[in-house]
């Protein structure tokens, strides 16, 4: 995962990412990659549970 932070209370998820990083063009090079899961993930201490995240800009011209 990059930029991604999960925590579970009870039965919240709450998800923090910093929208000031920059972690380059995603692989099309269409936009830039702020946060990603890298594809879907167990949700910590739910194995029943995935998330997929991707959050990502326009690329700036």
């Amino acid at each position: 995962m990059k930029n991604v932070d999960m925590k579970v209370e009870g039965n919240m998820l709450t998800i923090t990412v910093d929208l000031s990083k920059d972690f380059g063009p995603s692989s099309s090079g269409k936009t830039t990659i702020i946060a990603t899961t890298e594809g879907n993930v167990t949700i910590p201490g739910r194995e029943e549970e995935k998330i997929g995240l991707n959050i990502y800009t326009k690329k700036s011209s």
